[in-house]
């Protein structure tokens, strides 16, 4: 191990938490869908808006995190991020005693404020920590990370919320204990060791770096093709990613097979493979751009097969294409901000408010299921995956064509 990468482990380590926060924070979703269809009697397509509430905030308050992570810096982003997660989080409890669904919806939208916040900051500094042409190695071990704790959200909270015996008043002793424990994390990280660091011409005064140079004849952060096809084909990743990961409980409590909210699991446990095989292939064997290609074939071929095989069989499909999806975050997001310069931290939040996808998707996915069955409800995935192909063999290039003219 270099000097270079010794100093990187303290600050990969902790930023590896915060990405276990947000993974938390997401499962926790996966978890309502089916407990929150029983406890306030609605249908599919409303308790998907479980996942709309937290993803419209990406959108909503995608733009405002650039602001907060310029006014205080990626690690000042990430402990603001913390205490509005808590309040998020806090605010469940009065939604369960009153018992309203809207004001449940309005708890895990200001958590997704705060996850907004969080997610531009820690994938961001993970991509410019160090070399370039690993950074997707270097998200997908975060995403292990990430995607332990998505499952490990459905755990937790199984042990106070029985999806089998619906109670809403279950949910207020878990949520306050985790309001605060996400203060004290806030807490901790303010005297955490994590430097505070800038991309290839992020400093105004820098102009030695081609990337400098690159985003220098630039006015605007529309002027970034490959950053503006990156945030569509986040919105696209974020939205079958979650497709896989908040349907498959639901998916298992519908088949009635025994402890459903465990299913989670298996499209964790694809994604962590597919994560651990970025570690360890990227950029030694394979390219993030070769794996990005092969994650969209993969997809397509599992999706067409979930459709087509019994349902008792194609549930476990659905943790395979965990492991399809896994690389693809990785991917797109250090080549979506490469050569941004100055824009870097703009072009981050830009980023962010592709995450809608995770609303969007899952809420089409609902409305198929309802009007058809799970099975065919997958198919909303196609498009999605065709668009990432599209973006790993031609969209990403724009800035090389681009930039190859300065």
């Amino acid at each position: 191990m270099t000097n270079n990468q010794r100093t990187l482990v303290i600050p990969l380590l902790l930023i590896g938490s915060m990405f276990g926060v947000l993974g938390f924070a997401l499962g926790i979703n996966a978890f309502f869908i089916p407990f929150v269809k029983d406890a306030f009697n609605i249908s599919i397509t409303m308790s998907y808006l479980v996942m709309t509430a937290t993803f419209a905030a990406f959108v909503v308050f995608g733009v405002p995190s650039g602001f907060i992570i310029r006014k205080f810096g990626y690690k000042g982003g990430m402990i603001i991020a913390f205490f509005m997660m808590a309040l998020g989080f806090y605010l469940i409890a009065p939604a369960a005693r009153m018992i309203s669904f809207p004001l449940f919806l309005a708890a895990l939208f200001v958590s997704g404020m705060g996850q907004t916040l969080l997610t531009g900051a820690v994938n961001t500094y993970v991509s410019i920590i160090g070399p370039p042409e690993s950074a997707a190695a270097r998200i997908a071990g975060m995403g292990i990370s990430s995607k332990t704790f998505y499952a490990a959200a459905s755990l937790l909270l199984s042990l106070f919320m029985d999806l089998n015996n619906v109670r809403i008043e279950d949910t207020i002793l878990p949520f306050y204990i985790i309001a605060a424990a996400l203060v004290v994390m806030g807490i901790l990280y303010y005297f955490a060791p994590l430097p505070e660091i800038k991309a290839a011409g992020e400093d105004e005064s820098d102009t030695a770096s081609n990337a400098s140079a690159f985003a220098s004849t630039k006015t605007s952060i529309f002027q970034f093709p490959h950053l503006l096809l990156g945030v569509v084909a986040i919105f696209f990743d974020v939205g079958v990613e979650y497709v896989a990961l908040g349907s498959i409980n639901d998916y298992a409590t519908i088949l009635n097979l025994k402890s459903p909210q465990n299913y989670v699991w298996l499209v964790s446990i694809g994604m962590i493979l597919g994560y651990i095989a970025g570690v360890l292939f990227i950029p030694k064997y394979i390219s993030q751009v070769t794996a990005l290609l092969a994650s969209t074939i993969t997809a397509i071929a599992i999706t067409i097969t979930i459709m087509l095989l019994p349902a008792y069989i194609s549930i476990y499909l659905v943790g395979v294409l965990g492991l399809a999806n896994a690389m693809m975050w990785p991917a797109i997001w250090p080549m979506a901000i490469a050569d941004l310069g100055r824009f870097t931290k703009t072009g981050s939040s830009l980023l962010v408010t592709g995450l809608i996808g995770g609303a969007f998707l899952p809420l089409a996915f609902g409305y198929a299921a309802d009007q058809s069955s799970y099975q065919v409800a997958y198919s909303v995935c196609l498009p999605a995956y065709f668009f990432i192909m599209y973006y790993a063999i031609w969209g990403h290039k724009i800035r090389t064509k681009t930039k190859s003219n300065h």
